[in-house]
Parts: C-alpha cells; sequence; structure tokens
C-alpha cells in the first residue's frame, strides 16, 4: 500500500525512518536527518531536504555512499547480492539479460571506471522517464563518463544517486508524474521528424520549412487539437497558434509558447518544452470543462535557431511586426529561396503584417525553456526563475602582425598575431569573471594558412559578450575593446573589428517574475533566481508587453544543442505545476 506524506509527517522518528529505508543504498543517516525538517509539504520538498543533507555532508561520507552502491551488472548482481531496489533497477534495464558481449564490455569498463577514480559508476538505469534505459545507452554514458575530471564524476555519481532515491520514493508513495510524462513523450515522439540527410544518421535536424518541420508543425496542430484548443492555425510564417477561449467573450489572452526547430544534431528539448507545458495545462482544463477570466495563447514558432537562413527568431519577430521582406531572397544552401519555401509550404506571404499581434489584446508573456546550462544540475535545484535575459554584442576580428621564421626571429623581435588575441582572451576571461554573471567567449580562432614553422602574421577571431543588463555588457565590450587597442599597440600589431550584432538585455516583469516565484514556492523547492546567458523568444515579445521565464533543470551536465540534452518527467511535472499555479494566480487576481 502507497504511503502518504501525512503518515510520514505524523509517524515517531522511527517509524517514519523505516518509511524511507532503502532510498539511499545502505545509507539511512541521509533520510533520517532530512525528517528533521519534517512536516513536508510535499514530495518534492522531502527530496531537496535529502539533497541538502547530502551537499553539506563532507567528502569522505559522500564517497562512502557512492561506494555502498554496486557495479553495474557486476559481482554482486551475478552473486544475487543486490538490495530489492537495484535488482528491480538494473533487472528494468536489461543488465540482467545482458549477451556475453555486452557482459564483457561492462565488465572491463567497470574495471578501467574503478582505477580510475576509485569508486563505482553510478547511473539512474530507470533514466528520465523511469522506464528504463536501453542496454546500449547505458554503455555509451559509460565509456563517456570515463573522461570527466574526479572531482565532476563524483558530483556526477552524487547527482544519479539522488534521481535514483527520487524514482524509490515515487515508488514508496505511489506517484507517478502523470503530465510530465505526457510532455516527455509528446517531445519524443515529435523528435520522429528530422531532415533528410540526418535522419539517416539517427540526428534531429529540423529546419525552417523543410518536410520534417511541417510535419511538425501537423503534429503540434493536431495534438493541440485533441487537447481541446477552440481555434488551430498555422499562420503565415509557419507559427503554429492554438486559442484556448476566455469565459467571457472579448476578455484579455495570456501568451505563451516556444520554438520547434532545432540546431543541427541538436537536442529533443529546446524549445519544444515550452510549447508542451502550456498545451497539457490547456488539456487539463479542457477535461475539467473549466474557463478562466483569460484565454490562453500558445504559440509554437516556427524558427528561432537561424539555421537554415539568416533570419533568427522570424516566429516570434512576425508577431510583433519585426519580419524583414528583405530575408525572403535569402537562399540556403541549395539555393532555394525563404520565398519558395514559403511558397512550396502553401504559406501566404502577403498575410504575414496580419499576424502581428496587438499589446492590448494580452496581459503578457511567459516561456519555459530547459536551462541549457550546468547551473541548476550542479546545485540539484529543478527549476529557476529567469531575472532576465542577458544583453549580447558580437565582434567579429582580425590581429594583423608579421609572419616570419619561428626559428630565426627572437622572441623580442616577434609580431606575433596569435599572441596578441591570446593575451585578450585571458583579459577578457578575467574581466567577465569580475562581474560574476557577465560572459566573454572566443568561440571562433584560426590563423589563415599557418604553419608549424613559422609566427602568425594574421589570426582571426569572433567575440562574444553577454551580460543581463545593457550597461553592464556595454561596460565590458568597453573595456575588451580598449584592451585591444593596447595590446595592439604595445605588441606592434594593427586589428579589424567588426560588431556583427547587438542585442538588448531583457529584464523579466517584476509582476511576472514574482508569479513564477510564487508558483515555484509552492512545489515545496528552493528559489533560484538566475539570468539567461541564451537569447529566446522572450526577448522579441518583451519589445511589446511583459515577459518573464521559468527555467527547468537539464541533466547531462546541463548541456543542450547537443543529442544528450535532456530533463526528466519529474522536473516537467514541477514545471507543469508551476505554470498551473500561474493561471491560478491570474484567476484570483481577475476576482
Amino acid at each position: 500500500m502507497a504511503l502518504t506524506l501525512e503518515q510520514l509527517n505524523q509517524a515517531t522518528p522511527d517509524a517514519a525512518l523505516a518509511m524511507l529505508d532503502g532510498l539511499y543504498e545502505h545509507s539511512p543517516w541521509i533520510a533520517q536527518a532530512a525528517l528533521a525538517q519534517r512536516p513536508f509539504a510535499s514530495l518534492a520538498q522531502l527530496k531537496h531536504a535529502m539533497v541538502r543533507v547530502l551537499a553539506q555532508a563532507p567528502v569522505d561520507a559522500q564517497l562512502a555512499l557512492i561506494r555502498a552502491h554496486p557495479e553495474l551488472a557486476g559481482k554482486a548482481m551475478v552473486a544475487n547480492t543486490l538490495t530489492a531496489e537495484s535488482t528491480l533497477e538494473q533487472n528494468r534495464a536489461g543488465l540482467t539479460q545482458c549477451t556475453p558481449e555486452e557482459f564483457a564490455r561492462i565488465q572491463q569498463l567497470n574495471a578501467d571506471y574503478n582505477a580510475r577514480f576509485g569508486f563505482p559508476f553510478i547511473l539512474a538505469v530507470r533514466g528520465p522517464r523511469g522506464l528504463g534505459l536501453p542496454k546500449q545507452d547505458i554503455i555509451d554514458t559509460f565509456a563517456r563518463r570515463l573522461n570527466h575530471h574526479p572531482d565532476f564524476e563524483r558530483n556526477e555519481a552524487l547527482r544519479h544517486i539522488h534521481r535514483i532515491a527520487e524514482i524509490r520514493l515515487n515508488d514508496k508513495f505511489g506517484y507517478e508524474p502523470v503530465l510530465g510524462n505526457d510532455v516527455w513523450d509528446w517531445q519524443e515522439r515529435l523528435a520522429q521528424h528530422s531532415d533528410e540527410g540526418f535522419a539517416e544518421k539517427g540526428q534531429l535536424t529540423v529546419t525552417y520549412l523543410t518536410d520534417a518541420h511541417r510535419a511538425c508543425a501537423q503534429r503540434i496542430s493536431h495534438w493541440m487539437r485533441d487537447s481541446g484548443f477552440d481555434e488551430v492555425e498555422i499562420d503565415a510564417v509557419g507559427n503554429v497558434v492554438g486559442r484556448y477561449r476566455p469565459a467571457q467573450e472579448g476578455g484579455q489572452y495570456l501568451l505563451t509558447g516556444s520554438h520547434y526547430d532545432t540546431v543541427r544534431n541538436g537536442g529533443k528539448y529546446d524549445g519544444r518544452l515550452g510549447i508542451f507545458v502550456p498545451m497539457a495545462c490547456v488539456r487539463e482544463l479542457h477535461r475539467a470543462g473549466k474557463r478562466l477570466p483569460f484565454g490562453i495563447e500558445v504559440v509554437a514558432f516556427a524558427e528561432e535557431e537561424g539555421q537554415r537562413y539568416k533570419a533568427t527568431f522570424l516566429g516570434s519577430g512576425a508577431l510583433i511586426g519585426h519580419f524583414n521582406p528583405q530575408w525572403l531572397d535569402q537562399a540556403d544552401a541549395d539555393g532555394i529561396t525563404m520565398r519558395e519555401a514559403m511558397q512550396h509550404a502553401g504559406l501566404c506571404i502577403d498575410d504575414i503584417p496580419k499576424i502581428q499581434r496587438d499589446a492590448s489584446q494580452y496581459l503578457g508573456f511567459i516561456e519555459v525553456h530547459i536551462e541549457q546550462g550546468p547551473v541548476l544540475t550542479e546545485l540539484d535545484i529543478p527549476l529557476g526563475i529567469v531575472t532576465s535575459i542577458n544583453g549580447s554584442s558580437r565582434y567579429v576580428c582580425e590581429m594583423i602582425g608579421m609572419a616570419s621564421h619561428a626559428g630565426t626571429t627572437p622572441m623580442d623581435r616577434r609580431r606575433d598575431a596569435a599572441c596578441g588575441v591570446a593575451e585578450l582572451m585571458l583579459y577578457a576571461e578575467q574581466r567577465a569573471a569580475q562581474d560574476g554573471d557577465s560572459v566573454a567567449t572566443f568561440g571562433m580562432l584560426e590563423v589563415p594558412s599557418g604553419s608549424i614553422n613559422v609566427v602568425p602574421g594574421q589570426c582571426k577571431f569572433s567575440i562574444d559578450m553577454r551580460a543581463p543588463t545593457d550597461p553592464q555588457r556595454d561596460a565590458l565590450v568597453r573595456d575588451v575593446m580598449a584592451q585591444l587597442d593596447a595590446i595592439a599597440q604595445k605588441r606592434g600589431l594593427r586589428y579589424r573589428a567588426e560588431q556583427t550584432m547587438q542585442a538588448a538585455a531583457a529584464p523579466s516583469a517584476a509582476a511576472w517574475q514574482l508569479r513564477w516565484e510564487k508558483a515555484v514556492a509552492a512545489q515545496g523547492v528552493p528559489l533560484f533566481r538566475m539570468p539567461s546567458g541564451a537569447g529566446h523568444d522572450a526577448m522579441k515579445l518583451h519589445e511589446i508587453m511583459p515577459q518573464a521565464m521559468l527555467f527547468v533543470r537539464g541533466i547531462n551536465s546541463g548541456i543542450s544543442h547537443n543529442p544528450l540534452e535532456s530533463s526528466t518527467a519529474d522536473d516537467m511535472q514541477l514545471a507543469i505545476d508551476s505554470f498551473s499555479h500561474v493561471l491560478q494566480q491570474l484567476e484570483n487576481e481577475s476576482v
């Protein structure tokens, strides 16, 4: 029989500890310390209480916990001495039915891993959906994590231990993240569509108005109809728009959504999570036969990434009247213009101006998005409240010196362009770090026609500088560019610098950020405020209406724009519950 939080909160200390037996392998002290914080208002609050206990424990205690775990498909499994929980988990992942070749490979990986790190490899083998990972995924992850730094890998092991404990706790309390599972499944099914040339390699790529892109639009529109949206259309630029009407005709709408295109060989959750979270909320309203004082408009933006054409934020930009007609004449790598692609997709180019939104008809814009970074996962916090989307400035530069013989040119006579750039890179790294939340990146670095025995006479490079506010970004840019000039003068070099992009910061509207904070607090998880280093559709809507974003933790170090991008159904459920709470707040405010 499933436990309840009421039973746990009211039980004696010994009885409560017995209820949580087996969550952390042979380590009851974690649950025991967390239980001192009773009563718990939610399972999420209990989970995080145990996370904090382990985070505050000495490294020796953390290592002892890791070493208390059995190897995957290891000696304990063979000897049938695993705990009941570990047996269930390894069996569900198919590790008890390995072929001789798979078993030998895992045994070798176990030996290599233990030799490198001094503790067993830990993986939550039931995976982000709780159903069990395929054996090949387990083996691939095993091999990949062998390359990690030991300190990082110790923390990664602890993160997987927390995920194992989360699933075990769900089992004890009979809890299932039903809507989180649905959202996770929608994303998996949408990922079945990928552009030609990538699908054959098992890679996910969906670029603007390709066959795969249009298939995604059709599938999203069908799911919106099935979820109970009153109106669903694909607009003049390919955005999929679903509208759930308010209780009274003429009411304002809450605008939300994100993009469904991807980068090349990207992940399944970037953008798409922000479409399906509100879609699940609308479906629940429809199932309950409930209308709100305001309507809900969910937009699956057709283009955000700028992969096929240089038209980043095309989908959300069109909603604020920022579609540039000159884009229509751009040609992709195959020579197909955007105009031709739109006509082939059956879009009506003449109607593009008609889809511009009247901000007075909307309450504001909110967006749920996977974090795309390591902060939340390293802190073991499932949700983050975005304070601002960083303003950014990009430059393409060239440092020019004099090429000379590497053997015959003394060090004090050189005009080395690459060394000048290297000095600038180190300065920018230190200068950005002074702010705490500014970043500077030299993503492209090239010595044209470089040779192993020639002092570089030329070095091409890019600089991407971002900060949560425009003044902070501008100060960073000013200092880095001044240093570029000073380095060039000191070293006898010349340089060229061209600004290729400037985007204003988009601070969250205070009232909307507060609504997200109340919603997250209601789930029993800590409030964590953070800027967004990446750009989002919310940046465009910010220009005409208030906006605020919610981040959802990503696993695998929070990696994004990558096949390893992922999140758990449990974290997605928390995002859905938080979104629903925002809807409740807005409803209460309307009374």
